[in-house]
């Protein structure tokens, strides 16, 4: 990736009466709003050899010259960190992420990141925003992720999410037994008195969780979600508000309960599942530059193969109960 950008554009009689940055983000899509006012400001894209404010109207047929330099976007360390690549080209990367890792730095998490691995594996995503990632996976929730590798790519993928064009689904096993698949549609915001957890609140923002049943056990029940929106823990807030926690969600199931009546073997298996039981199956895209359509599907992880054989062996000792 150039760390030099150089473009030219006329603006056409048509865009007259648009804020500059407003014709620019039309002329130069392949870059953000924010990141095209920033080079308004800096001097660094000038209208007719000038430099102009973001708020200026335009008229049509002014030339818009873009000169900027590409800025890294962060002091992250790089470390040797393996990554599970599902695909990759010259604009995206599709990586299967593994539990107990954290996908960005923060406080508490300085290093030892997934971004950390990416840059030492692509040095070039230091130029652009968090280093390409565009969405997250909670440190304990397993699969699929895609990260930018090109501006025009982050933009694009910004966008998608933004529209609901990415498509994500998710396999999970919640606590209980569903009778039937749904629509979760409640609002999520921060939680009034534990600001580490999010929850189902009124003036929160949109959220809309689609699930269905893929089987029914004894005490739990395995399902496949389907995201419209991307709210920080949403499926993990949305499957308790049903009072259905996921399993293993040390934030939102509550003290773990053992089952009544269970086995010693089965009630192992669920001691030794040490997570919430969550994993991004499935992820669908358009190409940000080809506008190709695009998925991916990945398997689920051991252990959650191995919890799934747990359930089913208890069912099939305890047969007439459950599904």
């Amino acid at each position: 990736m150039s760390d030099q950008i150089s473009l030219e554009a006329v603006i056409p009689s048509e865009m007259g009466q648009k804020r500059l940055d407003q014709a620019a983000a039309l002329l130069f899509p392949d870059f953000s709003r924010s990141r095209i006012q920033d080079w308004i400001k800096s001097g660094e894209l000038q209208i007719d050899g000038k430099s102009g404010k973001t708020r200026d109207k335009v008229i049509g047929g002014e030339t818009l010259t873009l000169n900027a330099e590409l800025e890294d976007e962060g002091d992250w360390v790089p470390e040797d960190i393996p990554l599970d690549l599902v695909y990759e080209d010259d604009h995206l990367i599709v990586i299967n992420k593994p539990r107990d890792l954290v996908v960005h730095p923060a406080a508490g998490n300085p290093s030892g990141t997934l971004l950390n691995g990416l840059l030492f594996h692509y040095p070039e995503l230091i130029k652009l925003p968090r280093a390409g990632i565009v969405h997250r996976l909670d440190k304990d929730t397993t699969g699929l992720m895609v990260v930018a590798r090109s501006l025009e790519a982050h933009t694009s993928l910004v966008e998608q999410l933004q529209s609901r064009e990415m498509g994500r689904e998710y396999e999970a096993v919640c606590s209980g037994v569903l009778t039937g698949g749904g629509v979760v549609d409640e609002p999520i915001g921060r939680h009034s008195t534990h600001r580490t957890k999010m929850a189902v609140h009124p003036m929160g923002k949109e959220a809309v969780t689609h699930y269905r049943v893929l089987h029914r056990f004894r005490h739990y029940t395995h399902i496949r979600l389907k995201l419209e929106t991307g709210r920080t823990h949403q499926i993990r807030v949305h499957m308790a508000y049903l009072n259905h926690a996921l399993l293993g969600d040390p934030l939102y199931a509550g003290r773990f309960k053992l089952p009544k009546g269970i086995s010693l073997d089965f009630q192992e298996a669920l001691k030794a599942f040490t997570r919430q039981a969550l994993h991004a199956k499935r992820l669908e895209l358009l190409h940000p530059v080809t506008d190709q359509e695009m998925a991916w599907e990945v398997d689920l992880p051991s252990d959650f193969t191995s919890l799934l054989a747990a359930l089913s062996e208890d069912q099939k000792e305890n047969p007439g109960e459950g599904f």
